[in-house]
């Protein structure tokens, strides 16, 4: 689907870095087929040595004949970006936003033209190419458009493709997921050092398990909840470990963490 493409990447920060890196080891696109937009002077020449493609700070620019134009800002700066590149852009280019909260029918809005947009929510294991994307198309994008913008977020992990109504439920599960799973890692490892283990063996400890037990779930395609009774031996210690966990109100606090963030994303861009 990319093969002969020309993409233009709007906001060269670490997601859009990835996703570049990502493109460039897959050998989908060449390096001359791909130019990026930074937000000051002084972080070209950084764009340029450790990608090797071209940069500029010119968003008009680059968006010319090109064929994908990836949105990688931050939401607060999307308005004045979309605007300012919809005089140039036309419905043969497809245009792919990354930015949490910002729905297609934003971008539309601000297009003077009928041009198919994607709505991506990536997460940061995506800088290691074991991301987690959810997809969602636009009023005018295509299957084509879909399939593009899926080859792209292939690179960098898995993809999905979900109602775009769902979309703020993704950025509260796995955009933001990491950061509960960091606290829980942390967690466990503290517990560690508690028991007398050295923190760095400890850390290691918690982290291999919790990579463990996620490829468990995806490759078993066994629910989590049978993966569970399969550690839990009758009168052993794991149970009197969930007994904690349940008390502690564990399930319950990351349910209610993952809808606050849900809420906080639509809150973004509509308000209270």
């Amino acid at each position: 689907m990319l093969k002969g493409k020309k993409l233009a990447l709007i906001g060269a920060g670490k997601l859009g870095e990835a996703l570049v890196t990502g493109l460039l080891k897959q050998g989908d696109l060449e390096r001359d087929s791909i130019a990026a937009t930074v937000g000051h002077e002084d972080s070209i020449r950084r764009v340029q040595d450790k990608l090797g493609i071209k940069a500029t700070t010119d968003n008009i620019a680059v968006v010319q004949g090109r064929d994908i134009i990836l949105l990688a800002v931050k939401p607060q700066n999307m308005d004045k970006v979309v605007r300012e590149i919809s005089s140039v852009v036309h419905p043969n280019q497809l245009i792919i936003t990354v930015a949490a909260s910002i729905t297609t029918s934003f971008i539309q809005e601000r297009l003077s033209e009928k041009i198919p947009v994607v709505r991506a929510m990536p997460n940061t294991p995506c800088v290691l190419g074991v991301g987690m994307t959810a997809l969602s198309g636009g009023t005018h994008a295509t299957e084509e458009s879909l399939q593009t913008a899926e080859s792209i977020f292939k690179c960098v992990g898995e993809t999905v493709f979900l109602d775009e109504s769902l979309m703020d439920g993704v950025t509260g599960l796995s955009a933001s997921g990491p950061a509960y799973l960091y606290v829980v890692i942390e967690s466990l490892a503290e517990a560690g050092v508690k028991l007398g283990i050295p923190r760095e063996v400890s850390t290691l400890l918690a982290a291999q398990t919790m990579l463990g037990a996620a490829k468990m779930v995806l490759e078993s395609k066994s629910h989590p909840a049978l993966l569970k009774d399969m550690v839990t031996t009758p009168a052993g210690c794991t149970i009197d470990g969930l007994l904690e966990l349940e008390e502690g109100k564990l399930r319950v606090t990351l349910i209610k963490a993952v809808v606050k963030a849900a809420e906080r994303a639509h809150e973004l861009v509509y308000g209270k």
